[in-house]
């Protein structure tokens, strides 16, 4: 297969980690070739999406760990295949880069995920439509609404619906410390909505990181547990990550979610779970694939790219 990534810049790749990365050296080692561009190399042109692509030759090193060829101009339609792993921030350039992915579909490309599924998946309200797995959860962006939660709850998580890698979390305890001070910062003084959420104590245990591929469940999670009196479990706050077997629970929310997010045209889907509540689902450019692998030997690219051959194929 042609396969293009849509990603962030390769030398901003950490090898050791990335699942972009690993997803690359297991398709190239089955005789893939590799193909990279990005958002800002896209263009919609006498009615056909194109882009500057530059085929990727992995070295095998570490650090200096591919070759670019010089770029091509190609339609994206020409492709077997069109990963999209670019990485938020979810601003309104992202959202015109899948609305181009949803025209390059209609003249042929095959994307993954599919663009317009990522539009329809916030990755923290789409907790929303399964709330038989969460906390209690509030989105909105008004004062006393988050005031009278937090007075039922006494020990909140706030959030914005935007970020990633934990960034902008806040926990307020029983003190109320700082309340109004970070819903003013949060909600941009009530003009911006965000989530709250009763806080889930087992975070202490980690934060589980759940990939499900084409509607089939990973068997192991990535517990990212916090560190240093940290809230978050992000591996980016500082987290360390542990990989584990699902617990039945785990499996019970999995299993219950894999078949309808295949459907929906996710290919690749990353679920937040902490103790048994659902917190996130993940659908842009989830991560995990190598801490899994590292500390279990499941291949999880393996699985991924089995799962694109298959989809391509079909």
């Amino acid at each position: 297969m042609k396969i293009a990534f849509l990603t962030d810049p390769l030398a901003q790749f950490k090898t050791y980690k990335d699942s972009t990365y690993a997803m690359m050296v297991e398709a190239a080692g089955r005789g893939h070739r590799l193909f990279a561009f990005g958002p800002s190399d896209m263009v919609l042109e006498s009615g056909v999406v194109r882009a500057a692509v530059q085929e990727i030759k992995l070295t095998g090193d570490a650090n200096d760990w591919y070759q670019l060829s010089e770029p091509q101009d190609l339609g994206l339609q020409e492709f077997d295949a069109v990963l999209q792993r670019k990485d938020p921030p979810f601003d309104m350039e992202y959202i015109y880069a899948t609305y181009l992915l949803d025209l390059a579909e209609r003249q042929g490309a095959k994307v993954f995920n599919k663009p317009s599924a990522i539009r329809d998946h916030n990755e923290k309200l789409s907790i929303a439509q399964f709330p038989q797995y969460t906390t209690p959860t509030l989105v909105t962006r008004d004062e006393q609404r988050i005031r009278t939660f937090f007075a039922t709850h006494r020990d909140i998580i706030l959030k914005p619906l935007d970020g990633m890698g934990g960034a902008g979390i806040f926990r307020i305890r029983e003190d109320g410390m700082n309340l109004g001070s970070v819903i003013e910062t949060l909600t941009n003084n009530q003009t911006r909505t965000i989530m709250v959420q009763k806080y889930i104590p087992d975070i202490v245990q980690g934060d589980k990181r759940i990939l499900l591929i084409d509607g089939a469940v990973v068997p192991f999670a990535l517990a990212r547990i916090p560190q240093n009196g940290e809230v978050r479990g992000n591996l980016a706050a500082g987290g360390i990550g542990v990989a584990q077997e699902l617990s039945a629970s785990d499996r019970e929310i999995a299993e219950s979610l894999a078949p309808q997010l295949s459907e929906r045209g996710l290919l690749l889907v990353g679920l937040d779970v902490i103790g048994s509540c659902l917190t996130e689902v993940n659908v842009t450019s989830p991560t995990c694939f190598q801490e899994i692998f590292q500390q279990t030997g499941f291949n999880v690219a393996g699985m991924f790219i089995d799962a694109l051959e298959k989809r391509v194929s079909a």
